[in-house]
């Protein structure tokens, strides 16, 4: 079983940045594919990024390329989503989730990730 709470959301200007963090209970933090998604009012959740297991690969929705980093740190057992040149359009409820690890992380990508965060805001605004 694994817990994960997300933090570090929270309102800025257009152009701003944010850091996401997203904390993992239990040791086996290192054994699963992590990623982010996003769900806008009235909207469906959507991928934004995922990290491999071991952090060797990443992949990126095509809207957040060049200005979207994630990390992991298996020391403090989170990932982290640095979010920079920030937009109205990336207002949403982000969302961290894991999954058992996959070729290319997979899994994850199409939102079939074992565990979720609760979620938190981020407001852009313009």
């Amino acid at each position: 079983q694994v817990q994960l709470v997300e933090s570090g959301g929270g309102l800025v200007q257009a152009g701003g940045s944010l850091r996401l963090s997203c904390a993992a209970s239990g040791r086996t933090f290192g054994s699963y594919d992590m990623g982010w998604f996003r769900q806008a009012s009235g909207k469906e959740r959507e991928f934004v990024v995922a990290i491999t297991w071991n952090g060797g690969s990443t992949h990126y929705a095509d809207s957040v390329k060049g200005r979207f980093t994630i990390s992991r740190d298996g020391s403090k057992n989170t990932v982290y989503l640095q979010m920079n040149s920030l937009k109205p359009e990336d207002t949403a409820d982000y969302y961290c989730t894991a999954g058992a690890p996959t070729s290319l992380a997979l899994t994850v990508r199409r939102g079939a990730g074992a565990y979720w965060g609760q979620g938190t805001q981020v407001t852009v605004s313009s």
